[in-house]
């Protein structure tokens, strides 16, 4: 692909995660809503409504929320895999300078969280949810960072790039602490399977469908084995070629209208079968997750009945997390990396817009609402479902405030 198809591409990525945003809201809002008003029974009723599939001998039935969480979710986690993969290959994090200083940013901010919550929840049960207020949502942060003019490029990369390392510290957390007992078999199958697609991007294989199937396999194995389904999506993108197919070999003399049309057509072609398949299936899963999986993954876990429900130390851990924790750990890290010389600033980026950026970063919603989901249950559930939404309306509003400023005080 061209070099200087790049940043139209990185625009694009970054407008649809902007809408996504959008959608996402309305989504959450409309299960907060319906969570609260005589259509709160049919809402929790169809939360739990069992659906199965059958094949002869085999069959697997579960709760409509959990086929969203397990297995939709997988399809979340795997666009996470490939976006971290081709950042780390290709990216911003491919810069050492660059990465340094949003793997900084991101490691503070998830430690300062963790902290935060366990001073205030030092015992269990409620210490479980530790792991709730390390997480940033990208889709949300992003469509927040977009409600301010004049945005530099630099920014929107810092906050991608930190979202990101970010995930990769969830799912890695998600991975070690929220597993059950594991099943030695299924998890053999799985490790199996993973080194077999492996093994196909080593021998060249350059079509998704085998790697898809293969995936499928994976997350049955994976969801058996006991650790979280999803985990599959992020193993499965490690294995997904990042190397083109073919070099793009574009070039175009004609004159006449109709060849040349009939040679920009072949130039477009071209283009799509340069495309490594991770690029394909990035680009393909981008909008499914954006405007399918994570509004849907909203509208069944964002709705919680505030009749009753006490504003307690989970609620109360899990704020201050958010809006204390991330901005302040993402804050000194940085700080800490630009004085040692591990990190450099974006251009166009100070001081006062990372400390605006840490606020957006904590909107932790999607990962943070996925944690509290693997965490708790019952009325413990509910408390962090409130931490979490009323912490991300207050990180966003204040991230604007703060961006916006910073960039004004830029310019003049």
């Amino acid at each position: 692909m061209p070099r200087r198809r790049y940043p139209r591409l990185l625009e694009q990525f970054l407008e649809s995660e902007a809408k996504g945003g959008l959608v996402l809201f309305l989504a959450a809002l409309l299960a907060f809503i319906l969570a609260n008003t005589p259509a709160a029974t049919v809402y929790f009723g169809l939360r739990e409504v069992l659906v199965g599939v059958r094949f002869g001998e085999f069959s697997l039935e579960k709760p409509l929320l959990l086929w969203v969480n397990d297995l939709l979710m997988a399809f979340f986690f795997l666009l996470v895999g490939l976006e971290l993969k081709r950042e780390l290959v290709s990216g911003e994090l491919k810069n050492p300078r660059r990465a340094g200083l949003a793997l900084a940013g991101a490691v503070g901010g998830m430690i300062l969280p963790a902290f935060l919550y366990l001073a205030i929840n030092p015992s269990l049960p409620e210490a479980r949810g530790w792991g709730v207020p390390m997480a940033t949502d990208i889709a949300f942060a992003l469509g927040v960072l977009a409600l301010v003019p004049r945005v530099p490029l630099g920014l929107k990369l810092f906050l991608t790039a930190l979202a990101i390392v970010d995930d990769l510290g969830a799912v890695l957390v998600i991975a070690l602490f929220y597993t059950g007992g594991l099943e030695s078999l299924p998890l053999i199958l799985a490790v199996l399977i993973l080194g077999f697609a492996l093994l196909l991007n080593r021998l060249g294989v350059w079509h998704l469908w085998p790697y898809m199937l293969l995936g499928l396999l994976l997350w049955y194995f994976v969801l058996q084995s006991g650790l979280h389904a999803t985990l599959a999506g992020v193993l499965l993108a490690l294995a997904v070629p990042l190397r083109r197919a073919r070099a793009f070999q574009g070039a175009t003399s004609a004159q006449d209208p109709e060849e040349l049309e009939g040679e920009l057509e072949g130039l477009e072609e071209q283009v799509e079968e340069a495309q490594s398949p991770l690029h394909r299936l990035e680009h393909t899963l981008h909008p499914w997750v954006a405007f399918g999986v994570l509004p849907v993954f909203a509208f069944f876990n964002a709705g919680v009945a505030l009749q009753g429900l006490g504003f307690g130390s989970v609620a109360w851990g899990i704020s201050l997390g958010l809006l204390l924790g991330k901005p302040l750990g993402i804050f000194f890290a940085s700080w800490l990396a630009l004085r040692l010389g591990l990190g450099a600033l974006p251009e166009g980026v100070n001081l006062k817009s990372i400390v605006g950026v840490g606020f957006l970063a904590g909107i932790g919603f999607t990962m943070a609402l996925f944690i509290a989901g693997l965490a708790f249950e019952g009325g413990m559930l509910d408390q962090a479902k409130v931490g979490v939404l009323s912490a991300s309306l207050v990180a966003g509003l204040v991230g604007v405030l703060l961006v916006r400023a910073s960039l004004d005080r830029s310019e003049a």
